[in-house]
């Protein structure tokens, strides 16, 4: 079925300017208020008018519409409910506040159900060792928790909160105003109970009435193995307490890492300069290097070059949702003397004299130290 066109629903022109469009629509949500207009048809008829006014009150839809057509805005009036509310009721009530032509229903009564505590944040500074290989670390917060004197009551021992003289324990106020389109009454909620009915007369000398009392509390955290910079640990049920019954909020730990004076990280792996002499270079040799699980043996080839990546595997981050490791990566550096001896002078000269000279055109594809880097990250 054809849909009508926008301008024809809220019965304006196409030159109606945006307080005609607002008039039209306030003036037709009135005449088919379901309290009013008993017919089979009311939620239809307001759908429609609902979408009509979300795409002429935007200057983008509107524009859209009237080069287009429906076909322009298609999808554009299809928010949750009549005009973007979440259900009918929720339309009268942000229109009327609480009453329409004399009706005052939409009553909410006073905020006394459950709420759920407020969550928590901890900066937790760790070293490197720990984030990769995993650590339990304590930490010192101060919250909010139920006071244990009044019990969370907020009220002395001995008394008890009464009923709101204000509102008398309905926890909103109601004013009827009176206007051209009938009798409004507007419901808010009561300012001195701040919605829940009771008011505390005798306030609690611990708490001063609030229920809450801080607390120094200490607690374990237990950091994962392979954790990184701005990782997450949740505490579930650590943070501020709930209202009226309500459940408590979270702790959440936020990692910061301390740089490695030797390693560094790379995802998963773990990268590591190694500095070697010419000679170890030129003849090769067995050496020993630092790791995190300790001194372990590597073989240097005969001939390697400056820059080539050896990879340890399995010495690496450990996998954070998942077994293995990462590898450790180790990149040959190798150190020319700046200064040499005349006997060690002598002995460079001999050896220079043996070895075939380098040009240009005789250099080979040896590849470079990033094609190296690339290779042994498998990239």
């Amino acid at each position: 079925m054809s849909k009508k066109d926008y301008y024809e629903v809220l019965g304006v022109n196409r030159q109606a300017s945006t307080e005609e469009i607002k008039r039209a629509y306030r003036r037709l949500v009135k005449k088919y208020h379901p309290d009013i207009y008993k017919g089979r048809d009311a939620n239809d008829r307001i759908k429609e008018i609902n979408e009509a006014y979300e795409v002429l009150s935007s200057p983008e839809k509107r524009t859209a519409y009237d080069r287009f057509g429906h076909a322009g805005v298609q999808g554009a009036a299809a928010g949750p409910g009549a005009g973007g509310f979440p259900d009918m009721t929720d339309i009268f009530e942000e229109l009327f506040r609480g009453g329409f032509g004399g009706f005052s229903g939409f009553s909410r009564g006073p905020q006394r159900g459950p709420v759920r505590g407020a969550d928590l944040r901890y900066d937790l500074v760790v070293e490197f060792e720990e984030a990769v290989l995993g650590a339990e670390r304590e930490i010192k917060i101060v919250r909010h928790e139920t006071c244990t004197r009044c019990g969370g009551s907020g009220a002395e021992p001995g008394t008890s909160p009464v009923r709101c003289p204000t509102c008398n324990g309905a926890g909103e106020v109601r004013q009827r105003q009176q206007t051209i389109l009938g009798t409004f009454v507007n419901v808010s909620t009561c300012p001195r109970c701040h919605g829940t009915g009771e008011v505390i007369t005798t306030p609690c000398r611990q708490c001063n009435g609030s229920g809450l009392e801080e607390v120094e509390r200490r607690l374990r955290v237990k950091i994962p193995a392979g954790v990184d910079e701005g990782t997450r640990i949740r505490l579930p049920g650590e943070g501020e307490p709930g209202v009226r019954g309500g459940p408590p909020g979270n702790l959440y730990v936020f990692l910061r890492v301390k740089p490695h004076k030797i390693f560094q990280r790379s995802d998963d792996n773990l990268l590591l300069e190694l500095p070697i002499t010419i000679t170890q270079a030129i003849l090769g040799a067995e050496l020993e290097i630092p790791t995190l699980d300790g001194p372990k043996s590597i073989r240097i080839p005969p001939g390697v070059q400056p820059g080539k990546v050896l990879r340890l595997r399995g010495l690496g981050v450990p996998h954070l949702r998942r077994g293995g490791r990462g590898d450790l990566l180790v990149t040959i550096n190798v150190r020319i003397p700046t200064q040499l001896s005349e006997e060690q002078r002598q002995l460079v000269l001999q050896l220079a004299e043996t070895l075939e000279p380098i040009s240009i055109e005789n250099k080979g594809e040896e590849p470079g130290f990033f094609d190296r880097m690339k290779e042994a990250l498998g990239l």
